[in-house]
């Protein structure tokens, strides 16, 4: 007796004891029925998890914004070194993101996040291992290097992410996707806080030993509980077609401006606070009970940028925050000139409100981009549309990710070039003013100034 065949559905994923656990063949989070009845529960499931798995890849990628400030003169490093060891990091971080980004469709979204969780400790043994005086910059140069598999797992994670919500809610799960992600900059440097307050700066090892159980518990966790989605496929031709397209660079040069700035300005500004202000911070403590809190404001904030944008319009949200960094950024020059910390810390502070503000404002324009160009690209086959928009934003998040994530190299290059050359740090707050800017004209021009190449709902 014949029986009919059944597609597999999301319901069983839930189901002990079928051959299939964390494989869902039938995934249709754009059908409201679905979505009440079977995916949200499966996709919150999915996020919460990879929120967790991603603030631990944020932390590893993170250790060296508060490792450096273990590093007294025993080490023999000056502050040209420390800057360079906080952007080898982000300059893998950046160039890891595409892969990573590719190799959630390829492998399968909780397969990537086990395997990605578990490259996390090919930075954090050898650290737990190494780090103590008389160890050589060229090995401290390298271990710092192969922390930025940490930041590959953000571009993953966000892409996994991205399969499970509906459009109408992508804005802010994407934002508290990423912004519990972020959150594991500051919360680095709150144990490092904690090992200086403890056991002082002779034992920088302890930070990252402190991560190798929650490496694996976050392997544990995602081999537990996350899901494939197998209809998630990279499209032949996706990457290349994206890379033609002149939005996804925009949108690169715009990510630079916030996560760029974010995650710069989180690896640096402990540095920054020492070396701006010398006198207020004489050693590594007085400075990481401050360093912490700019990041971890601005990773709250993000999922505020996301839920600005899924009301007010992304491009329009990008534009004034845009503004007010150009804005912030010179409070800060004023402030370091005046010698007023108070203000620096404001402006400081107010610039990783607006980064974070600004991650997700501008995460939230990537795929209403291509949604509002879909029907010119398939006219009335909206199926075919919405495959060309999903896959075309899966591909410019990977790119713009990688690009954006660069902006933490530079941030890092333009503090190290400015004190190396005037002693201050005036020349880089200058340089931030001026992209600001630069970004405000382009969002203007491309995404917000009337005309009939106005992308509607962007």
């Amino acid at each position: 007796m014949s029986t009919l065949a059944r597609t597999p559905t999301a319901a069983d994923a839930e189901a002990p004891g079928t051959s299939r656990r964390h494989r869902i063949d039938d995934w249709r989070p754009e059908d409201p029925t679905f979505w009440r009845t079977t995916g949200a529960p499966v996709a919150r499931r999915n996020l919460w998890v990879s929120i967790f798995a991603e603030h631990v890849g944020f932390s590893v990628w993170s250790l060296w914004s508060v490792t450096v400030l273990f590093l007294g003169p025993e080490y023999g490093i000056d502050p040209a070194g420390k800057f360079l060891l906080t952007a080898v990091p982000a300059a893998l971080g950046a160039v890891l993101r595409l892969p990573y980004t590719l190799a959630v469709a390829r492998f399968g979204g909780r397969n990537w996040t086990i395997v990605s969780a578990l490259l996390l400790l090919v930075p954090t043994v050898p650290m737990t291992v190494l780090l103590e005086p008389g160890v050589s910059y060229s090995t401290l140069m390298v271990l710092a290097c192969l922390t930025g598999v940490g930041g590959g797992n953000f571009a993953s994670s966000m892409a996994n992410i991205n399969l499970f919500f509906p459009d109408r809610l992508k804005g802010r799960a994407l934002g508290l996707n990423a912004g519990g992600g972020n959150l594991g900059v500051p919360a680095v440097q709150l144990v490092g806080l904690a090992v200086l307050a403890t056991a002082g700066a002779a034992y920088p090892r302890l930070v990252p030993a402190v991560y190798l159980p929650l490496i694996v518990l976050a392997a544990l966790a995602s081999a537990r509980w996350l899901d494939n989605i197998p209809a998630a496929r990279n499209a032949p031709g996706a990457l290349r077609a994206a890379a033609a397209d002149r939005h996804t660079w925009v949108m690169s040069l715009l990510y630079i401006g916030t996560f760029g700035s974010f995650i710069g300005f989180g690896f640096a500004f402990g540095q920054v606070l020492q070396l701006q202000f010398a006198e207020r911070f004489p050693t590594p403590v007085d400075a990481a009970w401050l360093t912490f809190l700019g990041p971890l404001i601005g990773s709250l904030v993000r999922p505020l940028g996301g839920q600005l944008a899924d009301r007010l319009g992304g491009a329009l949200v990008t534009f004034w925050n845009f503004v007010a960094m150009a804005a912030g950024a010179a409070l800060v020059l004023y402030a370091a000139r005046d010698r007023s910390f108070g203000l620096y810390l404001v402006g400081f502070l107010a610039l990783f409100v607006l980064s974070g503000v600004g991650n997700g404002s501008t995460y939230k324009m990537i795929p209403a981009i291509f949604r509002a160009r879909a029907a010119d690209e398939h006219g009335r086959d909206p199926a075919a549309a919405e495959r060309w928009a999903r896959r075309m934003t899966g591909s410019l998040i990977g790119i713009a990710g990688a690009v954006g994530a660069s902006g933490g190299v530079l941030v890092n290059v333009a503090f190290r070039q400015s004190f190396l050359t005037s002693g201050n740090a005036d020349a880089a707050y200058l340089a931030f003013i001026g992209w600001y800017g630069f970004c405000v004209v382009l969002t203007w021009v491309v995404y917000l100034r009337p005309g009939r190449t106005r992308l509607a709902g962007v």
